[in-house]
């Protein structure tokens, strides 16, 4: 009995640990807002610090939610990374409780050269998806490296530089895949505001996006479609972007509208895909996106 009794005090207080400290780990732990800099991240850190990335693959960085659990290992990270740039709108509560509990951010949007949104719909509000110009992400990746060895991992300094080459070498792909589009045919129209950087570095044309300003929480009225319509015809775009975290039935039924022969093609532009999808890394993504607008807008 006294064997017993021992025993269910050791599972009890197992138990109790388990319950107070969440995941068990003895390895520094970073939390992560989006999957794609949960992505980022994951690629300069080893085995001994431990990367939770919040949002999950095919999500909205604009509304996705957390749980009560995550919530809280947030408050308790050794480093926080986020965008910024007002793109967790759905988040910024928890992230507030972060900063008050003295959790250490990198905010990923203080270390690029922000751009505002070209459309007068999102009132001249900073744009926070830097991720389409890779340019920006070598900027990123400069800046979380300092913050990620501080956390005692000495092989940060030589992942950072293997991924950085490999950001370098995708920024000159893509350099060279749009090269080849004729300059008349360089319009993108999306979903929402989303280009606005892969345009002022690839030399791209914004016709218009069917949701305006900068979240895709918004929703667009029938003058928006309307005027969308117009600026569609008047240049000519032979393909439509639909973003794979938001429905593209708006860019569908847009496509229907104008009348004309408008291919709808799904890009990855805010969102990872599982394992198993198209774009399950940032490298991945960009690369398949690449593709897409090019095989989308060439003659």
């Amino acid at each position: 009995m006294r064997r017993f009794a021992v025993a269910a005090l050791a599972a009890v207080t197992l138990i109790l640990a388990g319950c107070a400290g969440g995941t068990a780990s003895d390895r520094p732990l970073v939390v992560v807002s989006t999957n794609i800099l949960g992505d980022v991240v994951s690629q300069l850190v080893g085995d001994d610090i431990e990367v939770l990335t919040l949002m999950r693959p095919g999500s909205d960085p604009h509304s996705f939610e957390i749980s009560a659990a995550e919530a809280a290992r947030m408050r308790s990270a050794d480093l926080l990374v986020t965008n910024g740039l007002g793109l967790e709108e759905g988040l910024q509560q928890h992230l507030d409780a972060a900063a008050a509990a003295g959790v250490e951010t990198v905010v990923a949007g203080d270390a690029v050269r922000v751009l505002p949104y070209t459309s007068t719909d999102a009132e001249g509000a900073d744009d926070p998806h830097f991720w389409t110009d890779p340019a920006q992400m070598i900027a990123v990746v400069d800046r979380l490296s300092p913050a990620l060895e501080k956390l005692g991992d000495p092989a940060v300094t030589t992942r950072s530089a293997d991924y950085r080459a490999q950001l370098e070498a995708l920024d000159a792909d893509m350099t060279a895949t749009f090269a080849a589009i004729p300059a008349d045919r360089r319009a993108l129209v999306t979903n929402h505001h989303v280009f606005g950087y892969l345009a002022e570095r690839f030399d791209f044309r914004l016709v218009g996006a069917v949701i305006p300003g900068g979240t895709t929480l918004a929703a667009p009225s029938a003058s928006d479609l309307a005027d969308l319509v117009a600026a569609i015809d008047e240049a000519g775009v032979p393909t439509v972007f639909a973003e794979s975290s938001s429905p593209d039935r708006l860019v569908r039924a847009l496509a229907d509208e104008a009348d004309r022969d408008v291919v709808v093609t799904e890009l990855f532009t805010e969102s990872l895909t599982d394992a198993s999808g198209d774009a399950p890394d940032y490298l991945t993504m960009m690369r398949v996106n690449t593709q897409r607008i090019a095989t989308g807008l060439s003659p």
